[in-house]
């Protein structure tokens, strides 16, 4: 999560809102990264996860992420999760949990509900604190409070 961590505060270098992604191989090596990018690269799409992923399947020449696991700070979105599903990252760890648009057990359950052959397991809460103060920190900031 501290990788993760990194790169949600390389996002605020770019005005991103602060979350960050990394993924690692089986082994524990980590082969992608990705902080948001939406508003560096004017990307509606480049939401950290999907900045890690593509990474990754650069470094490896192919989309297939069997047996890597995605640590990212915040609860991957709809989007996010579908993109993990179709690149088979086999494990999802996540820091804070977002009641509005997270779709690994709060707003929706995607990653468990899916009838897909292909499962994800998925831990959320780890570090919570420290990636929830990130995102309000930045929120706070902007608001000027």
């Amino acid at each position: 999560m501290e990788a993760a961590l990194a790169q949600a505060r390389d996002a605020l270098a770019t005005d991103d809102v602060p979350v960050g992604a990394v993924i690692v191989d089986a082994d524990g090596a980590v082969i992608g990264v990705g902080p948001n990018r939406r508003v560096a690269d004017a990307d509606p799409l480049a939401h950290a996860e999907i900045v890690a992923i593509r990474s990754a399947a650069s470094k490896l020449g192919h989309y297939r992420l069997d047996d890597c696991a995605l640590v990212v700070t915040l609860e991957p979105c709809l989007m996010c999760a579908g993109a993990i599903m179709q690149s088979r990252i086999s494990h999802i760890v996540f820091g804070a949990w977002d009641p509005k648009a997270g779709a690994c057990g709060s707003a929706w359950d995607v990653i468990a509900d899916n009838p897909s052959p292909h499962r994800v397991d998925a831990v959320g809460g780890v570090r919570r604190d420290e990636c929830a103060q990130l995102l309000s920190d930045f929120f706070r900031d902007r608001r000027g409070r």
